[in-house]
Order: structure tokens, then sequence, then C-alpha cells
């Protein structure tokens, strides 16, 4: 079982996995760039089980360490600090917010090997990306194992793999193997396991905003191991790669535009 974890990138993602870890009693320890003070707010949010250190307190906070930073950044991760822990990988690739990387754009390359490869000495794993953060919140069940939604996993290493399983399992989500980061490719974003499949049918008749506000609260999908294992091997290597706001569902995209209004 998971005790603690350190967590890179304090935005909307790993909020909602710190959220969901201390909701279970995970310790975590917050970073951002901008330094612990810039998080006190959320600290107080999250209770006793969290607190917020520099990005090398961090790193040195737990042996698994979700890191969610925009990937075109993903080379400011510090190797030293990272080395022999297990990363959790939940970036994801936008061409027009991360700048031009040829070699994940014409697919010969995954996002997580590119990570993999500036951080030799840790265990990457590709998880909990392919959900928005409302959905990553709110359709997490860890009291209920029967009716669970089931997400993809993706890494080299086998025990690294099975760690993050277990905490998904934790805060109440199934994971599944997925394969190798080479493999990875399967399940990043613009495929058939990205975000949409969590969500459910929208109600006829709504007007954006109203959208919006059902979309907040929607936990109504269901999604199974085998739904998992069918998408990933439905998806097909077209290129370019990289997610897009038309790829989503459009109540999302209203979301975030109302969020930075």
């Amino acid at each position: 079982m998971t005790a603690k974890l350190g967590l890179i990138g304090a935005g909307m993602i790993n909020t909602q996995i710190a959220h969901l870890a201390t909701r279970v009693g995970i310790n975590v320890m917050l970073s951002n760039t901008r330094g612990p003070e810039s998080l006190q707010d959320l600290v107080d949010e999250l209770g006793p089980h969290a607190q917020a250190g520099t990005i090398a307190d961090a790193a040195a906070f737990s042996d698994l360490v979700s890191v969610s930073i925009p990937f075109g950044a993903y080379a400011s991760l510090p190797a030293d600090a990272l080395a022999r822990k297990i990363v959790i990988d939940t970036m994801n690739y936008y061409p027009g917010r991360d700048g031009d990387f040829p070699e994940v754009a014409e697919r010969t390359i995954t996002t997580s090997e590119l990570l993999q490869q500036h951080l030799p000495d840790a265990n990457v794993v590709k998880a909990l990306h392919n959900l928005d953060a409302l959905h990553l919140l709110n359709g997490a069940r860890p009291d209920n194992r029967q009716n669970r939604w089931a997400l993809p996993v993706a890494g080299d290493d086998q025990t690294a793999k099975n760690r993050v399983i277990e905490l998904l399992d934790q805060i109440g989500y199934d994971g599944v193997d997925c394969g190798t980061l080479a493999d990875s490719w399967r399940i990043e974003a613009d495929t058939p396991i990205y975000v949409n499949p969590y969500v459910g049918p929208t109600p006829d008749g709504l007007t954006l905003d109203e959208q919006i506000d059902w979309y907040a609260t929607d936990t109504a999908a269901v999604v199974t191991r085998a739904d998992v294992e069918r998408m990933a091997a439905e998806a097909t290597r077209k290129a370019p790669a990289g997610g897009r706001p038309t790829s989503l569902h459009r109540a999302w995209t209203g979301y975030l535009a109302r969020l930075h209004s």
C-alpha cells in the first residue's frame, strides 16, 4: 500500500491526484516552479495529509512521484533527484502548447520514451493521463470495486507498473497493463481511450452553460478492463500525434474557457 506520494507540478491533474490520495490517507508532498508558499491554500484545502516543498523535496519524499507539467517542459525535470524513483507520467503532447517535437509528431517515439531517456535512472510509468481533471476526481470509486472505471498503464519495468496499479486501486480505479513505453502510443492523446470514453451521454436540449454544469458532475460512463484492452488494440499509429481541442468534449473545452474567463 502506498503511504506517500510526491507530486511535481500542481496544475489541474496533480491537484486532483492529491485530492484522491489524501482522501484515502496517503501523505502527499506538492511542488511547483513557483515555490511551496504558492501552494499553501491548496495544502490547507487538502488537510493534514498534505504538505508543500520544493521540486527536490517532492522527489525525495517518496519512491513514487507523479509528474504533471506541460510536456514541452519535460527536459526541466531533475534527472538526479528522480533517479531510482517510480515516475508516474501524466503528461500529454499538445502541439499548440508544447511546440515542435518531430519524432513524437511522426510517432517514431512516444512521449513516455522521451521522458525515460531524460530520466535514465528512473522507472517511468504512463498513467493517470487520459481523463480530464473533473472526471479524474469524480470517477474514482475507492469503496466500490464492482463498478470502477479502468485506466490504462504502460511501462518497461513490471514491478514499477504493479506499484502504480496498486496506487490506482487505492484511489479508486482499476489499472490495466497496456504494455511497454514503446506501446504507449496506443493510449496517448487523440487515441480511442483518451477522455471521451469516460464521459456519459450528453442530455438533450442543454445550452453550453448547462452542458458545462452537467459535465462537472458526470460519472455515467462505464469503462471496464475489457473496454480498455479493446480501445488500446483498436488504436492506429496515425500521424501527426498529439491532442487537439477539437478531439475533446465540447463541454470540457467550454469549462476551461469559463475557468479562465
